[in-house]
């Protein structure tokens, strides 16, 4: 178990590493560029920039707070103005790109989750000049908008790393619960689950944006079908409910989720949810913003036309000493008990 486990652990950091390589360097002095990172208040002699961040975030889920504080971070040492908005329904994502680029804005950093929604006015800013940058999800819809660099795991990839941990744990029925109808990221994941997972596998929708709706669906799932014996949520929040859910339902489903907090560290660590899949969102939210400055100061784009991976990353019990920190901090109101 533990050599597969580890397989994909390395995988998700290693991509990561290489991102947060390019985090480090950028903070460096190339060729016509001030550096931000040089020692003193390097940031103050960078022109400022004005950056908008524009997200799918739902409201109350925390994911959102860690790639937020990651692109204000990145902010801080480029002397970047942020403009954080967001809507989970694509058509007011759309209208909220507009008002960036009505805002003059210097660059724009985005989330595709709903790809034909955004793609008319994500156009409309790159035709206006303006650099596009995406995070999270639209990885494969971000070149056909002129797009020029996306940040995030490969959803498929992040999938099949959960199918290979179920197999390892010996489980048989699985159950992937997407909080999102019509989300292509999430639907990917379980794309990527059903891909290795050597079981059987189905997915369960729930309303997202109402707790007690994906509580009692996913109660009633179980109740009514005794033999799941492994649950994957898309979203700590949702994971969280989902403990409820399986003991309500006096189920002895294993428990696995997409996306970490300080409180799916926290039961990763005590055994009640068995691995969690880190996209590492603080890094998208660092590196896109970031990117901005790069782009400004001389053109540089990361990536040489491919996607940038910041994950997937397996967190289980054998690696959770290694991630601590990340939960100490990026979710400073749910992980103040990470150790």
């Amino acid at each position: 178990m533990k050599s597969r486990m580890n397989r994909w652990g390395k995988l998700g950091l290693g991509v990561a590493a290489a991102a947060g390589a390019f985090a480090l360097a950028a903070c460096g002095t190339p060729a016509g560029a001030g550096g931000a990172g040089g020692g003193g208040n390097a940031a103050a002699d960078l022109p400022e920039l004005k950056v908008a961040l524009v997200t799918h975030a739902a409201p109350g889920d925390t994911f959102w707070d860690t790639i937020r504080a990651g692109a204000e971070d990145a902010a801080d040492k480029n002397n970047i103005e942020l403009l954080y908005s967001s809507d989970p329904d694509g058509a007011r994502q759309a209208q909220l790109v507009q008002q960036a680029v009505d805002q003059d804005v210097d660059g724009i950093v985005v989330t595709l989750a709903k790809a034909d929604a955004m793609s008319g006015e994500v156009k409309k800013a790159v035709e206006a000049g303006i650099p596009v940058f995406s995070i999270n999800a639209g990885e494969e819809q971000y070149k056909d908008m002129g797009v020029l660099a996306h940040f995030g795991q490969n959803e498929f990839i992040a999938g099949q790393a959960a199918g290979e941990q179920f197999n390892e744990a010996g489980l048989k029925k699985a159950i992937c619960v997407i909080q999102e109808q019509g989300h292509v990221g999430l639907e990917n994941r379980c794309a990527g689950l059903a891909d290795t997972f050597t079981g059987t596998s189905e997915v369960l929708y729930v309303q997202g944006t109402d707790m007690t709706n994906v509580a009692s669906t996913i109660t009633s799932k179980l109740q009514t079908n005794a033999d799941i014996d492994a649950v994957l949520t898309l979203g700590a929040p949702f994971a969280l409910t989902a403990l409820d859910s399986i003991k309500d339902a006096g189920s002895s489903a294993t428990l696995a989720t997409t996306d970490l907090n300080g409180d799916v560290y926290n039961a990763i660590k005590d055994g009640s949810i068995l691995f969690g899949i880190d996209q590492q969102p603080f890094l998208q939210g660092y590196s896109s913003v970031e990117a901005v400055r790069l782009y400004n100061q001389g053109g540089y784009v990361l990536g040489g036309g491919q996607a940038v991976l910041t994950g997937p990353a397996v967190v289980n019990a054998d690696n959770l000493d290694s991630v601590a920190a990340q939960f100490k901090g990026g979710d400073k109101a749910e992980s103040e008990d990470a150790e």
